[in-house]
C-alpha cells in the first residue's frame, strides 16, 4: 500500500501546491508572534491600551525618518506592532480567518511570500506616498494582502466574491474616518492581489519559474520604492529633530 501511495498523483491546487487538509502552520505561527510582540509591549508600557510607549514599540514601528537613516528594520517589525489590544484583536481575527484559506491554496512556502510581501507592501506605499509625521505598525497590510489574496482564489475558483468586495470596502472607506493607513492597507491589498495572481494563473510548465520570476519583481518593485523614498528625504540628525518637533 505504502509503495502504491508513492506512484498516485496527489491533486494540486491552481497555485501548484499539494492539496491538503493540514493544520495552517504558518497562520498560527504569525498570530503567535504578533501577540507575543504585543505582550511584550503592554509589559514594557504597563497598559494594554497605550502600549506604543515601551521602548520595543519604538524601537520596531515605521517611523520615515529614522527608516531611512539605515533603520530598515522597521519596515518588517512594524507588522508585528499593534496600537492597543482592539487592533491587534480586528488584524488577528481577519487573519484567523482568512489566512487558512490561502495557506490551503497557495501551500506554505507560496503563503508565505505573499504575506510577507504584503506587509512590505503596505509598508511601501506608506513610506513613499505619506507624509514623514507618522508613525506606522500593525499586520493590516499584511491581512489586506491575504483578502486580495482571497479574492483572486474566489474569482479563480469561479465562487462569489460579493461579500470580499463590501468587507474590503467598508474597512478601506473606514479608514478615511480613522487614525488607520490608508494608504498602507492598499499597498497591501494590490501586492497580495496581483502576486497571487501571478501564481494561480502561472502555466503548469515551468510554473516554479513563473512564479519564482513574479516573487522577484515584486522584491524589485518595493526595494526601488524604498530606496527612491529615501534618497528624497534628509535624515540629518538636526532635520529629524525639527521634524519630530513639528510632528508632535
Amino acid at each position: 500500500m505504502n509503495e502504491g501511495a508513492r506512484t498516485v498523483r496527489r491533486a494540486r491546487t491552481s497555485a501548484g501546491a499539494v492539496a491538503s487538509d493540514g493544520r495552517p502552520v504558518f497562520t498560527y505561527v504569525m498570530i503567535a508572534l504578533n501577540v507575543l510582540a504585543y505582550v511584550v509591549t503592554v509589559v514594557q508600557s504597563g497598559s494594554p491600551m497605550n502600549n506604543s510607549r515601551s521602548g520595543l514599540f519604538q524601537e520596531t514601528s515605521l517611523i520615515p525618518e529614522l527608516t531611512a537613516n539605515g533603520e530598515w528594520w522597521r519596515i518588517v517589525t512594524s507588522g508585528f506592532m499593534h496600537f492597543g489590544l482592539i487592533h491587534l484583536a480586528l488584524n488577528m481575527a481577519a487573519l484567523f480567518v482568512v489566512g487558512p484559506v490561502i495557506e490551503q491554496e497557495l501551500g506554505r512556502l507560496r503563503y508565505g511570500a505573499v504575506y510577507f510581501l504584503s506587509l512590505l507592501g503596505g509598508s511601501a506605499a506608506a513610506f513613499y506616498f505619506g507624509t514623514v509625521c507618522q508613525q506606522l505598525a500593525g499586520a493590516s497590510g499584511a491581512v489586506f494582502g491575504l483578502m486580495g489574496a482571497l479574492l483572486i482564489v474566489f474569482k479563480r475558483q469561479k465562487r462569489d466574491i460579493s461579500t470580499i468586495v463590501v468587507i474590503v470596502g467598508i474597512n478601506l472607506v473606514s479608514n478615511l474616518f480613522t487614525n488607520a493607513s490608508l494608504l498602507g492597507h492598499l499597498g497591501g491589498f494590490v501586492i497580495g492581489g496581483l502576486l497571487t495572481l501571478a501564481m494561480v494563473r502561472a502555466p503548469r510548465q515551468n510554473r516554479n519559474l513563473y512564479q519564482g520570476v513574479a516573487v522577484a519583481a515584486a522584491v524589485v518593485l518595493l526595494g526601488g520604492m524604498f530606496l527612491l523614498r529615501a534618497s528624497e528625504l534628509d535624515t540629518s540628525v538636526e532635520v529629524i529633530m525639527e521634524i519630530a518637533r513639528t510632528c508632535r
